[in-house]
């Protein structure tokens, strides 16, 4: 294995219970989201932008990730790799309808919105390589390492005097 991980863009994998710099991180992504924000680019963590929850596992044939995309088909699921970054990126939108208007709620955490997620891969995968499939709201990508041929020995000539 390279002994690069996958790095998250975007997110951690620490909870707010075993985080110990939990309050440091939503500061950050709050100035993150202020900068970021009058650009027009989705900042992580903004208002209606979900990060999913995502298991990363590097195997010595690539990379997997599984993401929970609950309530999401999978037409609604976008996946890009470009310049060694994977995107996920996913829309679920909201379920309420017009007989929903009258009702009081008490109570209000399903989420809608865009997921998003970014890695940085430690290889340079080939776009074509990679597969995913969706089962019951998760979703299971596989990026294989890029087929290198093992450098052959070979005596090198020394030219001159």
């Amino acid at each position: 294995m390279s002994g690069n991980a996958p790095t998250p863009v975007g997110g951690g994998q620490m909870t707010r219970e075993t985080d110990p710099f939990h309050s440091l991180r939503r500061g950050m992504d709050r100035l993150f989201d202020q900068v970021m924000g009058g650009f027009g680019m989705p900042a992580p963590f903004a208002t209606g932008v979900i990060a999913p929850r995502v298991d990363v596992a590097e195997t010595p044939q690539g990379i997997e990730v599984t993401a929970e995309l609950p309530g999401i088909e999978p037409k609604d699921v976008q996946i890009e790799l470009d310049d060694g970054v994977l995107t996920l990126r996913a829309e679920r939108k909201a379920e309420r309808t017009e007989a929903d208007k009258d009702k009081r709620w008490h109570i209000l955490e399903r989420q809608s919105g865009t997921y998003l997620r970014r890695f940085t891969l430690p290889f340079d995968a080939e776009a074509e390589a990679v597969e995913a499939r969706f089962d019951k709201g998760v979703l299971h990508i596989a990026i294989p390492r890029p087929q290198q041929s093992k450098p052959q020995a070979k005596r090198i000539e020394i030219k001159g005097g």
